[in-house]
């Protein structure tokens, strides 16, 4: 049953991962045709929690009582991982290259582990930081860092900020304190970022250019609703919703960690749909990346077995031995007084 649980929840990773990995492309496409990158966001964020709204409230029926309980962590969860960490990024990006800003952003992940370590005492072991590792050389070869690129302290300090985003996004997509489903937690979240965007851009804080013009998508002239439809339905509402069940499956760690894979999916779409060429060497990092999640799933796995183990020898009979024997076990405590009564147990 676990194995099934965690198969669907690296495919649920990959899939959010996938759609996630699209938003590059239609940002850049918009971008391309003269709007700003914040007004991009602002669309992509309020459409797609207009979507959401009837399907989040058909599965609230009856359960309202669970978003006032919840309410303060899917304001957080709007304000710090969707709209905080968007902002960021898209500030950083102003300052630094595509490659650098994403690099500081997706460096969240070891966020994530210093979190678990200084929280739950989940101290990472080797393969876990083996895992780190190789993912983030994969990922600086993805990206070209091995080039020259500029680094502007400021847009450093906004992608630090957008790393925070991402980190939080995981560990509060994985949490279920409230009980709330996957779908209602980024309705919710989406809700909040899409409010505090327009208001921002209400009092000028933003500034917000979106030209009903023609855009360009794998050398094809279409409608600017193709990309900002591409950005809400695909790029938020599944991505969302399929990364938030897949952290709940996974775990923040694990899931975080398959999110890397979103690079990936980006370079692909950006060379479907933008025309943007592959190296070997982007081939080769990629290939990196997966090792790293691989290494990082197998340390799970080896962590959860003296646990199922426990959990077994705990909860079922041992075979060939009475229930007496075991009652008058327990009673001595299974220790050495047991044993010297001949009371082992295989």
């Amino acid at each position: 049953m676990k194995a099934d649980v965690g198969t669907r929840g690296l495919g649920l990773a990959a899939l959010s991962a996938a759609t996630f990995g699209t938003s590059g492309s239609f940002g850049t496409s918009l971008i391309r045709a003269g709007w700003t990158p914040i007004a991009a966001v602002t669309a992509r964020v309020v459409v797609a929690a207009i979507v959401l709204t009837v399907p989040a409230l058909l599965q609230l029926r009856g359960r309202r009582g669970l978003l006032r309980r919840g309410a303060r962590n899917v304001t957080a969860y709007g304000l710090i991982a969707v709209a905080g960490g968007q902002l960021c990024y898209f500030n950083a990006v102003s300052h630094l290259s595509v490659a650098v800003a994403l690099l500081l952003e997706y460096s969240g992940i070891l966020l994530i582990i210093l979190w678990l370590w200084a929280r739950h005492g989940h101290r990472p072991r080797r393969l876990t930081i083996a895992g780190a590792v190789t993912a983030l050389a994969g990922l600086t070869l993805v990206l070209d860092l091995l080039s020259d690129h500029h680094l502007d302290p400021v847009g450093i300090a906004w992608a630090v900020g957008a790393a925070v985003g991402l980190a939080v996004y995981f560990v509060m997509s994985a949490g279920n304190d409230d009980g709330l489903p996957p779908l209602v937690v980024a309705w919710s979240g989406l809700a909040i970022a899409g409010v505090v965007l327009l208001m921002a851009d209400a009092v000028g804080v933003l500034s917000v250019h979106a030209p009903h013009t023609t855009v360009v998508l794998a050398h094809t002239q279409v409608s600017w609703a193709v990309p900002v439809l591409g950005l809400s339905l695909v790029a938020a509402v599944v991505a969302y919703v399929a990364g938030i069940a897949a952290a709940r499956m996974l775990g923040a760690k694990v899931a975080s960690f398959v999110g890397l894979t979103e690079v990936l999916f980006a370079v692909v779409v950006a060379w479907l749909l933008l025309g943007q060429s592959m190296t070997v060497t982007q081939l080769l990092g990629g290939l990196l990346v997966v090792a790293g999640i691989a290494l990082v799933r197998i340390d799970e796995f080896r962590s959860a077995e003296p646990a199922a183990v426990a959990t077994d020898l705990v909860g079922r009979k041992p075979l060939g031995v009475p229930e007496q024997v075991i009652e008058l076990r327990h009673d001595l405590g299974g220790g050495p007084a047991a044993e010297s009564c001949g009371l082992r147990t295989p």
